[in-house]
């Protein structure tokens, strides 16, 4: 696997290298372009000192191979050859630079011509009489051109490696933090929960810290969560398994109703133990990430019927239910499992305190893309200062005979599943409306 350091130094470094390669190449180009003019001026100042020149010196001979001039007679550079012709095209005068063959001088101006097989370059300016070429070789502009664009492209070269290796050093210190936050995982003992401190810190990386702190925030919270369950269930579990086999060893050592009586009592211990197990082992379910989705959707009113056919079986027929009249058919927008068990414990909790000759009511009301399911007990009502406490895990009041874990399991899928939950505790009785959202049509 790649790693970050190299990854952006070889992404930064490419498109650094290409941005300098246009550059040096349009760089290059125009002192290319720049150096040919030069040099053509070179030929056109030489033909107009040529020309000044022969204005001065006596009448040239008009016949014949013409008179050779040294480069320094004509005031022509070195490597640069001249000659001066008649306008019916006699020589009449050359320079000892001159190649072999004749340059043409037909043309006025600038002109490419080959000469004794070599390319040259040369300019021809006309003067009274007189025609005066001024030519050099193309290969020696080619070599003093090369010369001049290697003298330029090798600073070029030396500097854009040395910008690359800055480059990776940046890059390094740059990624400096993400290091010291890497160390400073390492050097954590597995158990340690504690909020990172690395300071200086760059901005674009504190979302990144404030992020694995809230990790850390939420991972003790659930380990607090857990321990506390544990504790709690063992407690619990505790209270039912003693009285179970107290009464056992109760029926062991009697007889008759005194035995019966007993195997009774432990059978009801047996129960609450069973009850006790299913609900931590769904809030369990509910608080962790397991998926309750079965493809199975119920309607509001499914949900309502199914929650009162699992509800306590013996106390079943105390509930209230009329269907409204006008009721979405829209499926509830939430996993059908959690939606009954919502509903069932509410109910379980209602027919609890609720005197064995009363009645629990049971209504629902769709408004927009959401039901409410409103519960309503006849018992003593809750105090307001216990509301808070009815989410609680294992939390009862002083007359619940539950095992205290049914409307923490209701505040986990509220939580769960964007629903809502409100108690309204009054003097017949406690109100409790749990809305949940229908899926749209």
């Amino acid at each position: 696997m790649m790693s970050l350091r190299l990854r952006l130094s070889l992404t930064l470094g490419a498109a650094f290298a290409l941005i300098w390669a246009l550059a040096a190449a349009w760089m290059l180009s125009d002192l290319r372009n720049q150096m040919m003019f030069s040099l053509d001026q070179r030929l056109v100042a030489s033909a107009r000192m040529v020309a000044g020149l022969m204005e001065q010196l006596p009448a040239l001979p008009t016949k014949g191979e013409g008179t050779h001039f040294s480069a320094e007679q004509l005031n022509v550079p070195g490597g640069m050859a001249c000659q001066v012709s008649s306008l019916r095209g006699e020589i009449l005068a050359r320079s000892h630079t001159d190649p072999q063959q004749t340059l043409e001088a037909e043309k006025m101006g600038f002109h490419d011509q080959m000469i004794d097989g070599a390319p040259w370059r040369s300019f021809t300016l006309a003067r009274g009489d007189l025609r005066i070429t001024t030519a050099d070789r193309q290969i020696e502009r080619e070599a003093l051109n090369m010369s001049i664009l290697l003298a330029a492209s090798v600073p070029v070269g030396v500097a854009l490696l040395g910008c690359l290796c800055l480059l990776w050093l940046g890059i390094g210190q740059g990624l400096a933090p993400l290091n010291r936050m890497r160390d400073a995982l390492m050097r954590r003992s597995a158990d340690s929960l504690e909020p990172l401190q690395i300071q200086p810190l760059p901005s674009e990386l504190q979302p990144l810290l404030d992020t694995q702190n809230q990790l850390f925030q939420r991972i003790g919270r659930t380990i607090e969560r857990e321990r506390r369950l544990t504790g709690d269930a063992a407690h619990e579990l505790r209270s039912p398994l003693t009285a179970i086999k107290t009464h056992l060893q109760v029926a062991r050592m009697t007889d008759g109703a005194a035995r019966d009586q007993s195997l009774a009592r432990a059978e009801e211990g047996a129960d609450r133990l069973h009850r006790t197990l299913e609900q931590l082992l769904l809030l369990a379910r509910v608080e962790g990430s397991l998926s309750f989705d079965d493809g199975v959707q119920c309607s509001a009113e499914q949900v309502a019927k199914l929650a009162i056919q699992d509800a306590a079986s013996g106390d079943r027929q105390r509930i209230k239910f009329q269907p409204p009249t006008k009721c979405s058919a829209a499926p509830v927008q939430m996993p059908a499992v959690l939606s009954i068990a919502a509903l069932r414990n509410l109910l379980d909790n209602a027919l609890r305190h609720t005197p064995s000759d009363g009645a629990v009511e049971l209504s629902l009301e769709t408004t927009g893309n959401r039901v409410r399911f409103v519960v309503r007990d006849h018992g003593p009502g809750i105090a307001a200062d216990d509301l808070q406490h009815l989410t609680q895990r294992f939390w009862r009041n002083g007359q619940s005979t539950g095992c205290g874990l049914g409307l923490a399991i209701v505040q986990a899928i509220v939580q769960r599943c964007a629903c809502t939950l409100h108690f309204d505790s009054r003097p017949d009785g406690l109100r409790v409306e749990l809305t949940m959202p229908l899926q749209t049509v």
